[in-house]
């Protein structure tokens, strides 16, 4: 698998694409905050001959789904993300609205995706892993085959995802990136929803979220 990261909006979201080798591609997180930026997606994916098959949310935060109108307008994708998420994406844009910023009503997703749940495009599999805390629905996107995991704003590098929203639960996040993601492989690479990539085994030596005397 292909990872291509582009970074969008005034909040600096990581938007992936996601290609199978054979021209086939998955978008996750379309964070095109405007047409402008979004044109620079097709532009990129025309350049690259690549052919959007699938939309995939970690979460609905306004930020990671600003682009979801405009992929569905171009190329008839809806998303698919977990149920949790149906109150964030039907309010962003009253969230947009607080931030003064403005967005297109979100469609309604493809469906829902549940912990463990496998997900398919071209030859590429990922595995849906529920890891609530920074959003009830957060997800991460694992693939085992390429050693990678896509965590959304769950885990960062040096960092995990806010708490303090609506939604949000600092104990249920420890738990999820402990039990979810702790046990992957120390080398399987992190990238994230913001900022640059990282790896498991780093974050479980030097993350200050679980250093020793954290709970």
């Amino acid at each position: 698998m292909e990872i291509f990261r582009l970074v969008f909006s005034p909040i600096k979201e990581n938007t992936y694409v996601l290609a199978d080798g054979s021209g086939l591609c998955a978008i996750l997180d379309c964070g095109c905050y405007n047409s402008s930026e979004f044109n620079k997606l097709i532009r990129f994916l025309e350049k690259k001959k690549l052919i959007p098959q699938m939309l995939l949310n970690t979460h609905c935060h306004l930020d990671h789904i600003f682009g979801n109108r405009q992929i569905f307008n171009k190329y008839g994708l809806r998303t698919f993300c977990h149920t949790g998420e149906e109150n964030n994406r039907m309010d962003s844009i009253t969230h947009a609205m607080f931030f003064g910023l403005e967005m297109e009503s979100p469609p309604e997703p493809q469906g829902f995706l549940e912990d463990g749940q496998n997900v398919k495009f071209g030859n590429v599999s990922l595995k849906a892993l529920h890891v609530p805390g920074h959003s009830p629905g957060s997800l991460a996107f694992y693939s085992e085959r390429d050693d990678v995991v896509f965590t959304g704003d769950a885990l960062f590098a040096g960092s995990i995802g806010r708490t303090d929203i609506p939604g949000g639960d600092h104990e249920a996040l420890l738990s999820s990136i402990r039990n979810k993601l702790f046990t992957l492989p120390p080398d399987t690479v992190v990238y994230p929803g913001h900022g640059a990539e990282t790896t498991i085994g780093d974050e479980i030596k030097t993350n200050p979220y679980f250093a020793v005397g954290q709970s």
